[in-house]
């Protein structure tokens, strides 16, 4: 570990070692890292400290907001995706790999504890999808539902916000994909298997693993690997096209287990998949080295080390195609297994975009195109 990261770890960290601190269990996060825009903080610098200090509500909070917008233009060359929206900002699910944890900090909030939880809902999230789809500008383009954070986190049981923008793009025929890592997508069948009869909806499903210790951890309110098979064969059979998203692929943690989770997904339906390669931007870095250490302590410095190869002696690269794949022997390796088991699993082939012809305002008795 270089100079400056043990430096900064320790401002958030009083101890890395598991046992010496209460673990919080069902949350990825152990500690809040600074929010680099706020020039003041309130931290409690020694662990003894009693005075005057109140420990921090640990469960779940909602943040209702009115929003202002809800599509966003995605001008990022590497992510496949040209839109996206996202009903919620911060996300419950608790990965502690996830990159939307950097943009919590925009909100005022940590991308640690409060990530996962201080959600903020944009309870007009569905009204102002239909604003923007009724606007004469719009031109046609698929976008993507969590393209930050998942659509189908613990909130959207009760505020039912995914639902309502699925209904006013089936009404509007407007193409959209979709990544979960939540079973809650199927209560959804309904809709997403009308918008598949019209080539309106592709769905992914993100698999990183199938030890459950691993998941528990790591993605700490997330459904199991095994639910996760069940939602891509029973949306399959619906008539879903249904792919996989294997991101991250961790060196010493989960990048051997690609072969099965690409066998085991194209047995329950999956035809497509995707994956990403472990990088560690602004405060993941911090978060997840706290993470990893409290983790896996006897093989913690190998994995730090497996990542850092993978990055030109760093954690993180913002080059565009690199910043996801990596570089060196590590991950080309992984690149090679993606490659092989995808041909081998008939993954990838034949794929034909959405359908960008039947879009309709309402009221319309044509097409646009």
């Amino acid at each position: 570990m270089d100079k400056k990261l043990k430096q900064d770890h320790f401002k958030v960290a009083v101890s890395s070692k598991k046992e010496e601190q209460q673990y919080l269990q069902g949350r990825g996060a152990q500690i809040n890292t600074r929010n680099r825009f706020l020039k003041d903080e309130r931290v409690k610098e020694h662990i003894e400290a009693i005075d005057e200090w109140d420990e921090p509500n640990l469960a779940t909070q909602y943040i209702e907001q009115e929003a202002k917008t809800i599509v966003n233009k995605v001008d990022s060359p590497d992510v496949g995706m040209a839109y996206s929206m996202n009903a919620y900002a911060g996300c419950e699910h608790g990965c502690i790999y996830c990159y939307a944890r950097n943009v919590h900090e925009y909100w005022g909030y940590s991308a640690g504890l409060d990530f996962e939880r201080k959600i903020i809902v944009k309870k007009n999230a569905p009204q102002l999808l239909r604003k923007q789809l009724m606007h004469p500008k719009w031109e046609v383009m698929p976008i993507m539902l969590s393209g930050n954070t998942d659509c189908y986190q613990p909130a959207e049981k009760k505020y039912r916000l995914t639902r309502g923008l699925l209904e006013v793009c089936n009404e509007f025929n407007q193409p959209v994909g979709i990544l979960t890592k939540n079973s809650g997508i199927l209560n959804d069948k309904d809709v997403l298997q009308e918008m598949a009869q019209k080539n309106l909806v592709r769905a992914m499903v993100s698999i990183t693993s199938f030890n459950e210790d691993l998941r528990r951890v790591m993605e700490p309110r997330t459904t199991t690997a095994t639910q996760r098979l069940k939602v891509i064969e029973e949306l399959s059979k619906a008539g879903v096209t249904m792919g996989i998203m294997m991101g991250p692929m961790i060196p010493g943690l989960n990048e051997h287990e690609m072969q099965r989770i690409m066998k085991a997904a194209s047995e329950a339906g999956a035809t497509f998949t995707a994956y990403t390669f472990i990088r560690l931007n602004g405060a993941i870095k911090f978060l997840f080295h706290d993470w990893l250490y409290k983790n896996f302590p006897d093989r913690a410095d190998k994995i730090w080390h497996l990542i850092e190869q993978s990055h030109n002696g760093k954690v993180n690269d913002s080059r565009w195609g690199l910043r996801m794949r990596g570089e060196g022997s590590i991950a080309e390796i992984v690149a090679q297994q993606y490659a092989k088991y995808g041909k081998l699993y008939n993954m990838n082939e034949g794929r034909t975009g959405l359908n960008l012809n039947s879009f309709k305002r309402p009221g319309q008795q044509y097409t646009l195109f």
